[in-house]
């Protein structure tokens, strides 16, 4: 793998303060998601952003986050790829999360790429035909990372990943455009090996490539950092600039 597969600290963080502007609305009439779009004066026309969340989901968050790129111009889709099983923040006991991912809570919904890349598909097919996207980039935090690198070959152009988890190598190895990676200094799902190898990989694909590398923080900084601290505060809001700045130059560019 160029990650390794998700683990606990993947549900560790803190819930940010902000007010949400975006609706919740549905994809395909059966997937629960996020629209968050950008000021009428703002508007990148034609353009979009699929944001595929870490395992915590469609939560405050993330939808802050969303907000984020619309404010930036970009249309922005959040879509929950768990099928209404996301995981809470900071669950205590024990915890089984490799029987999560292959069967879900409940033991009948998994969460494998056999379950989760039709609810992609559908996502990018809305934002193709019911919102006309053109130009379409994709956001992926932990979780959320396999699939951006997996969907180029189904309409993303462009790419950005933070603390990437469960990236097997061949599905980076296939990347069809740009693709851009904030990583962590602390980081047992992405450590040096995985950076390393990823670089290696990134490097033969011919395709615009970037790994950036935050220290002083730990997997999950972009997402469920703790404001608080001052470099996990100044790493979260530098990799969401990597993140626009990614897009105005790759995307918008193209």
């Amino acid at each position: 793998m160029a990650s390794n597969p998700p683990a606990k600290c993947c549900t560790i963080g803190v819930k940010h303060e902000g007010e949400t502007t975006g609706q919740s609305i549905k994809v395909a009439n059966k997937h629960d998601a996020y629209l968050a779009r950008p000021p009428a004066e703002k508007a990148h026309k034609g353009v979009g952003i699929l944001l595929i969340p870490d395992v915590i989901g469609i939560w405050d968050n993330s939808k802050l986050i969303a907000d984020q790129f619309a404010a930036n111009g970009y249309l922005t889709l959040l879509i929950d790829v768990f099928n209404g099983d996301a995981l809470s923040l900071n669950r205590t006991g024990d915890f089984d999360f490799m029987a999560w991912l292959t069967k879900g809570s409940d033991g009948k919904n998994p969460h494998t790429k056999e379950a989760v890349d039709p609810i992609v598909e559908d996502a990018i097919k809305a934002l193709k035909e019911e919102y006309g996207v053109e130009k379409l980039g994709a956001v992926g935090y932990c979780f959320g990372a396999k699939y951006v690198a997996r969907h180029y070959k189904n309409g993303i152009q462009v790419g950005y990943v933070a603390h990437p988890s469960f990236v097997d190598e061949d599905e980076l190895a296939a990347i069809e455009g740009p693709f851009s990676i904030a990583a962590a200094e602390t980081d047992s799902i992405f450590p040096a090996e995985k950076r390393h190898k990823s670089e290696e990989i990134l490097q033969k694909t011919g395709q615009p490539y970037q790994i950036n590398l935050y220290s002083g923080v730990e997997h999950g900084f972009a997402v469920r950092g703790d404001p608080n601290k001052k470099a996990t505060r100044y790493a979260k809001e530098q990799a969401f600039l990597q993140a626009v700045t990614w897009f105005d130059n790759y995307l918008l560019l193209m």
